[in-house]
């Protein structure tokens, strides 16, 4: 019989002399493996007389948790080595001086949303969303749009080539869709606003085939181009943050409201540049899109023309920022380019409120 406290002994010093988690593996293996010479002792004990067992059984069992606890030990010990190394190694200074700039800003299109969202949340306006994968129905016949009306002309419209419930799917090609499931869901009165992404088959120095719209709605009893037209100079005024900011609607012409104006906003020259506002104006920009709902579109959505009215809105926030903040080409918003980010980008607490500037 194998002389155990000796095997122990033997064990238990090989064992504290691992230097590694390889050499520890392999000591667990020789003496607890399957073949391991303490698991040998255990297969012995089936053979013996019950006097022997009783005699051997204990020393071996005990011998096989010796082992156990000097291993688990040990690992212990070479996990809290290995992790003080580490710890030494990738040690920093924090006392030393920072000195990179902090990473990251607000893009001005997350800011200018953020920026209509305070101005219409004070005139009592909620913010609506939609999907951005809409059915035709929803993006054109609810608003009346006919089948053959050039916008829906492939050139601009992403299309998708499978239908949904005999459907026609594509991208949404304007934020109008949020207020047709809006009025659908929502009983009158509404005030929204809707400003998401939107999709177009165009590119160039002022249109990208992704851009950014925000659309406004406002439905009740006795709504008149009137209270149009206060919303959208007062909206206008609070986002450029002037008070000589002067309007003027023009006759236009949109499927879904009747009637229809577009608002240009005037602008003054100072040293060669446009300023928006100024005084009298020297030239007029357009700048969005009105009207009053159309009677199709209210009865589409289950309203009745006769007792309900409203008017609906819509800009580009992507132009809105240009003319605010200066860009010159839509296309570089979405560039990812660090050097106009860093130019035109707003740190992470510029947050609009009124009290304290829209454009802080």
């Amino acid at each position: 019989m194998t002389d155990i406290a000796t095997l122990q002994g033997e064990l238990l010093a090989a064992i504290a002399a691992a230097a590694a988690p390889d050499a520890l593996e392999a000591q667990r293996v020789h003496a607890l493996g399957k073949q391991g010479v303490v698991t040998g002792l255990l297969k012995t004990l089936g053979a013996m007389s019950a006097d022997e067992r009783q005699a051997e059984g204990p020393r071996i069992h005990g011998l096989r948790e010796a082992v156990t606890a000097a291993i688990a030990e040990r690992k212990a010990a070479l996990d809290r080595a290995a992790l003080d190394a580490r710890l030494a190694a990738e040690r920093e200074d924090v006392t030393l001086p920072y000195g990179l700039p902090a990473a990251g800003s607000v893009h001005p299109v997350s800011q200018v949303m953020d920026e209509l969202a305070e101005i219409f949340a004070d005139l009592g306006f909620a913010v609506a969303t939609g999907p951005e994968i809409e059915d035709d129905w929803h993006n054109f016949t609810a608003l009346n749009i006919p089948e053959l009306h050039p916008a829906r002309a492939m050139h601009d419209t992403f299309y998708f080539p499978d239908e949904r419930e005999g459907r026609k799917m594509l991208l949404r090609t304007h934020t109008s869709p949020v207020q047709i499931r809006t009025m659908l869901n929502q009983p009158p009165p509404i005030r929204i606003i809707a400003p998401g992404r939107t999709y177009r088959s165009d590119s160039d120095a002022t249109h990208t085939p992704m851009f950014h719209q925000v659309e406004g709605l406002v439905i009740d009893r006795g709504i008149h181009m009137g209270h149009l037209k206060w919303t959208l100079e007062t909206f206008v005024r609070a986002f450029f943050e002037r008070d000589d900011i002067v309007l003027r609607m023009r006759p236009s012409y949109f499927p879904f409201t009747e009637p229809s104006a577009e608002v240009d906003v005037g602008y003054t020259r100072k040293d060669g540049k446009r300023i928006i506002g100024g005084g009298e104006p020297d030239g007029w920009m357009e700048i969005l899109g009105s009207g009053m709902v159309h009677p199709k579109v209210l009865a589409a959505c289950g309203l009745d023309p006769e007792e309900w009215s409203g008017f609906a809105f819509g800009c580009g926030i992507d132009r809105l920022a240009m003319l605010k903040y200066g860009m010159d080409d839509l296309r570089a918003f979405f560039d990812g380019d660090l050097r106009w980010l860093r130019t035109y980008g707003f740190a992470s607490l510029d947050v609009p409120t009124l009290s304290g500037g829209i454009s802080a």
